[in-house]
């Protein structure tokens, strides 16, 4: 079995939305990927922040139903944050020169065990905390 593979919020979103273009295909294509090999983590924090952002912050925005259907589906790969997974977080930020929010998803994907985060927004390339960050779309934009 393939080890898992962490989705940060933007893949979730861009996979989701009808009008991001090459992404939307990339992104569609990861979670599909993924999901027929069981190998997606993502965490509470993730479907938060899709939520909002695909009901109120992409160009056409996915009528809440539809959303909280999506959440719904993905539930099985969540894990939640707790105290431990906060009190990593504080280490991650110190130790990367991270922001928090990104800290708290780098400590889900160790809790998720997942060797890699597929994100747009944190460095690609880059490991932190034995855990690679991967950009899908370095290839597709």
């Amino acid at each position: 079995m393939n080890a898992k593979a962490f989705i940060d919020t933007n893949i979730l979103i861009y996979a989701h939305d009808l009008d991001a273009g090459a992404k939307h295909d990339v992104a569609k294509r990861i979670l599909q990927q993924l999901w027929s090999e069981r190998a997606g983590a993502l965490s509470t924090q993730v479907l938060q922040e899709f939520y909002v952002n695909v009901t109120r912050k992409i160009t056409s925005p996915l009528p809440k139903k539809s959303a909280r259907a999506v959440v719904n589906s993905y539930l099985v790969w969540c894990v939640d944050a707790t105290s431990e997974e906060i009190s990593a977080a504080f280490r991650i930020e110190d130790e990367a020169r991270i922001g928090f929010w990104d800290a708290l998803i780098v400590a889900a994907a160790l809790k998720a065990g997942a060797d890699r985060i597929l994100s747009e927004d944190l460095n690609p390339g880059q490991t932190i905390s034995g855990v690679r960050i991967v950009n899908p779309f370095a290839n597709s934009s």
